[in-house]
């Protein structure tokens, strides 16, 4: 009973990376560098989106939605890991806000998951509808079904805080990670957690397991079709744009999947801190370079609006 928390007054902080202060400082750039270009690319594909009228498709409005959620996603761990790296274990956390990124983190991933699902059902429709496209991918339905995604998101991270944020935390303030996350989090409960555990295990599971089986359904049928193409052009186009978001769907999935569907028994602190630098700061940040890099429409919007920002500043 000693061990009961003091949840008024607890301010967590967080186990450094490194116990050596110049690696301490290699760590910062390395994340400080992957943020701002991060930052950088995903608010250039929103722009490009939102100022390109040839770019004003379902396509590209879901990947100018999954690069915004990619900026906040990035934006709700990095400042406090960067403000954490750079003062040592002085920078600390109170409860409320451990819970507020807890919170976010999950929002934003838990709806990027829906709204990757949401990117493969468009473009089975694309390829295996295409007549009926513009009818059934009407605006009023891309509009619906991304905010559907971020009802949903919002959804699986008001349960996981509710649940995790009810307990009672021990004496030990110390987080094993570099942010607030679930696994680690729960780590530091007191009493038995078996219960608790076995609930975020079925929750984490059927919230990845639904969106990602609805992935993969997708895609049998989208393959299917592309195989039928007679064309070699029409085939490579269609599998160049699959690619590119299949990609992407491993990074995530796998990522979270790895990281989230097991208990804390299975739960290693440094191996799960390795596979959250890849979906905090490295995916967030190859994201729009995979984009960009395979998009022939993208390259040439970012060739037109350099273009007439070149002719702007001539005149």
């Amino acid at each position: 009973m000693e061990n009961e928390n003091h949840t008024g007054l607890t301010q967590f902080y967080f186990h450094p990376l490194s116990p050596h202060r110049e690696m301490q400082l290699l760590i910062f750039m390395a994340f400080l560098l992957m943020y701002v270009v991060s930052l950088c690319g995903n608010s250039a594909i929103t722009l490009f989106v939102c100022t390109d009228h040839s770019l004003h498709t379902p396509m590209y409005f879901f990947l100018a939605s999954l690069a915004a959620l990619e900026v906040f996603y990035s934006s709700s761990i990095a400042p406090l890991t960067l403000a954490n790296l750079l003062s040592g274990r002085k920078a600390t956390i109170s409860l409320a806000g451990c819970g507020t990124q807890v919170f976010f983190f999950i929002f934003l991933g838990g709806a990027e998951c829906v709204l990757l699902a949401v990117m493969a059902l468009d473009q089975y429709v694309a390829i295996c509808n295409p007549l009926r496209y513009t009818l059934i991918m009407s605006w009023k339905v891309c509009v619906c079904l991304a905010a559907g995604s971020l009802g949903l998101g919002s959804l699986f991270a008001l349960q996981f805080t509710t649940l995790l944020f009810h307990q009672s935390f021990c004496d030990t303030s110390e987080i094993n990670h570099f942010y607030c996350d679930v696994m680690p989090v729960l780590r530091l409960v007191c009493g038995n957690t078996k219960s608790l555990e076995a609930i975020i295990f079925a929750a984490t599971s059927i919230t990845l397991t639904v969106p990602f089986l609805m992935i993969c359904i997708s895609y049998v049928f989208i393959i299917a079709a592309i195989l039928q193409i007679h064309s070699a052009a029409g085939r490579h186009r269609a599998f160049s744009t699959c690619s590119s978001h299949l990609t992407i769907v491993l990074l995530q999935y796998g990522c979270a999947i790895f990281t989230y569907c097991h208990t804390s028994s299975t739960y290693f602190p440094e191996q799960g801190q390795v596979v959250s630098v890849v979906y905090t700061f490295v995916t967030p940040l190859v994201n729009p370079l995979i984009y960009s890099m395979r998009n022939k429409e993208l390259k040439d919007a970012f060739s037109r609006v350099l273009g007439r920002k070149l002719l702007f500043q001539r005149e």
